[in-house]
């Protein structure tokens, strides 16, 4: 009867990307696998359209195109960074389409990622997917794998 009150509850978030799920333990950057910027996961990006995750409002764009910061409408607190060391191409190989304060809604574009550019630079396209605001909640996946652009029920964030 009580089984399920301790099952971790899907969060409403979609995939911003095509991607390869991975944990922050396995993200190749200290500042990441080590959660001091917050907890979360990680996607190692096989698609270069970004789209919104979830509905919210953009709470940063960072001039360099390299992350965005969404403020759900469920509170959750959301930083997509895109790729290792990008901010180093001071925008180069992004193009993006959201300005700060500007109300989206899941599948809308974030960002275009040129990842033929950097592939040619040998730039690791692990994105980091943070909960900002995550506190002690735990982040936890509920697959393994690959996930589509706007797959959703594969993450989940518990008490």
């Amino acid at each position: 009867m009580f089984k399920n009150l301790f099952k971790p509850k899907p969060v409403d978030f979609a995939a911003p990307f095509k991607g390869r799920i991975m944990t922050l333990d396995e993200v190749p950057d200290p500042v990441f696998s080590s959660k001091s910027m917050g907890d979360g996961f990680a996607l190692e990006m096989l698609e270069g359209k970004v789209l919104s995750p979830v509905a919210g409002k953009i709470v940063a764009v960072f001039p360099t195109g390299h992350a965005i910061g969404i403020k759900a409408d469920d509170r959750n607190e959301y930083l997509i960074h895109l790729g290792l060391d990008t901010v180093n191409f001071k925008g180069e190989g992004f193009a993006v389409h959201v300005v700060l304060d500007q109300r989206v809604n899941p599948g809308d574009p974030l960002v275009d990622v040129d990842l033929e550019f950097f592939k040619k630079h040998k730039v690791s396209m692990v994105c980091p997917i943070l909960v900002v605001n995550a506190n002690s909640r735990k982040i936890r996946l509920l697959k393994e794998g690959v996930v589509q652009s706007q797959e959703k029920d594969f993450l989940a964030i518990t008490a």
